[in-house]
């Protein structure tokens, strides 16, 4: 199991290895294909802005070269030109003539405005205020003509815009570079009006090279133009307001453009576009965060790399112990069937070991001459000392028998009159067997004893063990009182050769038997490693061990 669980950590450890490079190796990919889709994407944005502003400037550079002015004082100067203009199928919110008029031409302007048909033919300032015009002592641009002529467009026209904080300086720089010039974002047609912003193209004198009578101006919504957002695109974009370098302009869903603060941190990207002789400079936002997307794509990388790492783990580690358990079955079967064949292998030798002893005793107690009824009755005791003695070992499976429980009156004739003392010790089946049948013996000639002597001979039982380690020596000692050598009958052959040989053959130790004055006495002693036998014990406890099962 250790090895197993080794080789699964193993396996487990480099899954989780692999879908670790693997996810740091999609985590890399995933932001360079964003960075480059991203970089791309604005790319095209930027060269499709671009495009859209070159288109709108070479129309007002169109639309003053084809620009024929004989006299500036003309409120229909645009209307040659109409054909022209929405040529270009241009989305210009207004299209205007300013024409640089002296002050004695205001006038006529003002006649001119009002046979074309313009609400207010005034000339005033360009905030509609009344503009004192005795007061004036240089030219100024007064806006003459509008496309599209309507009740909002028309109500523009007669307005001095020279002053004007952002078309005027629009104008003068046009004028003095000679080439169409954008204005600053501002508001197109009315205060609330929509932020976009104005080109002005100058227009030249017929005949002259450098002489400027007006301008041909068009003006362009901002979102539209440069900050057009798409729901599906990958970022928003933004123009950094010329007029703040703290402040950017940006369109909504609606193409509403307003100023914000300079977000921090700054875009992640910006593009610079040329219109109007000046620098544009677009700012991209990225929607999503790049790192965020990665990390969540590498994290479902390794959480699959993780989920299939256990997936082959769990298979493998289940095949694996299906095969252990498996060989840990065939061995539990083959130390059964080992075990079975030295159990029966036992089973044989210690029947033949109490069928040798009990042919033995049937053999030496009836043999030839003998009292019929004196061996029956000795016969039966014996093999009734075997048959108990065989019992006691089944009960403790063998494992020998307590020394003090073959003297049970079940075994042992009269065992009530026979005093007992000394440890109780477990003695190993084989010596069970020769002291049950000792133990018969002597307590069968004891009685004999009694009935010649007329009365109970005391009997004292006495064993004890001595020494240490392997030095251990077991003393057993039987003595009968009120007996002696005329009185007590005469041992049978059987009992000589139990007594003297068989029994200290079997314990591997010494016996004697003797007369005192007042008692009979048997000693027999043993080394106790054989009254004991820990190897007999060690076998028998090892063939009646439970197999353990597989797991």
């Amino acid at each position: 199991m250790v090895r197993l669980g080794f080789i699964i950590g193993l396996i487990a450890l480099v899954g989780v290895v692999i879908s670790g490079l693997a996810a740091y190796r999609v985590h890399d990919q995933e932001l360079t294909v964003e960075r480059i889709a991203l970089a791309r994407a604005i790319d095209v944005h930027a060269s499709l802005v671009q495009d859209r502003l070159t288109e709108r400037e070479l129309l007002a550079r169109v639309a003053s070269g084809l620009f024929r002015a004989p006299s500036v004082i003309k409120a229909n100067m645009l209307e040659p030109l109409r054909s022209s203009i929405y040529a270009f199928k241009t989305d210009f919110v207004v299209a205007g003539w300013i024409a640089r008029l002296k002050p004695g031409e205001l006038e006529a302007a003002r006649t001119e405005l009002a046979g074309a048909g313009f609400p207010n033919p005034t000339i005033r300032s360009f905030d509609d205020a009344p503009l004192a015009t005795s007061s004036l002592d240089h030219p100024i641009d007064v806006l003459m003509d509008v496309e599209p002529r309507n009740a909002e467009t028309m109500a523009l026209a007669g307005r001095a815009l020279d002053q004007h904080p952002i078309l005027g300086p629009m104008l003068e720089q046009a004028m003095a570079g000679g080439k169409p010039v954008a204005s600053d974002p501002l508001a197109l047609l009315h205060p609330n009006g929509p932020i976009g912003l104005v080109l002005a193209a100058p227009v030249l004198q017929d005949g002259s090279g450098t002489a400027v009578v007006g301008f041909v101006t068009f003006s362009y919504e901002l979102a539209p133009l440069m900050l057009t957002n798409d729901d599906l695109s990958l970022f928003s974009v933004v123009l950094k307001d010329p007029r703040s370098d703290d402040s950017e302009l940006m369109a909504d869903d609606q193409g509403v453009v307003t100023s914000r603060p300079a977000a921090q941190p700054g875009p992640a990207v910006t593009r610079t576009v040329m219109f109007g002789g000046r620098d544009w400079t677009l700012g991209y936002y990225a929607k999503s965060n790049a790192t965020t997307r990665a990390e969540r794509t590498a994290a479902i990388v390794a959480a699959i790399g993780i989920a299939l790492t256990g997936i082959v783990c769990g298979l493998f580690g289940y095949v694996a112990y299906n095969n252990l358990r498996l060989s840990r079955e065939i061995q539990v079967r083959i130390g059964f069937e080992r075990r079975l064949t030295a159990v029966i292998d036992e089973l044989n030798h210690r029947v033949k070991n109490i069928l040798a002893v009990i042919q033995s005793i049937v053999t030496r107690t009836l043999r030839h001459g003998s009292d019929i009824d004196v061996s029956r009755e000795l016969l039966i005791g014996r093999i009734h000392a075997m048959s108990n003695v065989v019992s006691l070992l089944s009960e403790s499976q063998w494992q020998g028998v307590k020394l003090k429980g073959l003297f049970e009156a079940r075994a042992i004739p009269h065992a009530e009159r026979i005093a007992v003392s000394g440890p109780d010790i477990a003695v190993s089946a084989r010596a069970a067997q020769s002291l049950s049948l000792l133990f018969f013996e002597l307590a069968s000639h004891s009685d004999e004893g009694l009935s010649l002597v007329g009365k109970h001979p005391h009997i004292v039982v006495h064993w004890e063990v001595s020494g240490e380690g392997a030095d251990t020596i077991f003393h057993f000692r039987w003595e009968e009182f009120n007996t002696s050598a005329a009185t007590r009958r005469e041992d049978s052959d059987f009992g000589v050769i139990l007594l003297d040989r068989v029994a200290p053959e079997a314990l591997g130790g010494v016996a004697k038997r003797y007369f005192t004055d007042v008692s009979y006495v048997y000693e027999l002693t043993a080394p106790m490693e054989t009254v004991v036998d820990m190897t007999e014990r060690d076998r028998t406890e090892q063939i009646q061990a439970p197999l353990r099962r597989a797991r």
